[in-house]
């Protein structure tokens, strides 16, 4: 039982160290997760920051935040 979760143990820091991105509106919002899914960074397109327009870059972030921290899910699933 020990072996077992040491195992899983080593897994989940390995998972912690890995780090998934993902992409929305063409690649103008990136946002890459770690494999804790705590989100670790947000990049921006100078052409998506449009003062006039701030809920489709709150949408596109909130899209690539989901699409990122789903890899990270799916990796940790196939760990």
């Amino acid at each position: 039982f020990r072996t077992m979760q040491a195992r899983l143990q080593q897994t989940q820091d390995a998972l912690a160290q890995r780090s998934f991105t993902a992409m929305a509106g063409g690649g103008m919002v990136s946002v890459e997760v770690d494999g804790k899914m705590q989100l670790k960074r947000v990049r921006l397109d100078r052409t998506v920051v449009n003062p006039d327009d701030i809920e489709m870059l709150e949408d596109l972030i909130v899209v690539a935040a989901a699409e990122a921290q789903k890899k990270a899910a799916e990796a940790a699933q196939e760990e």
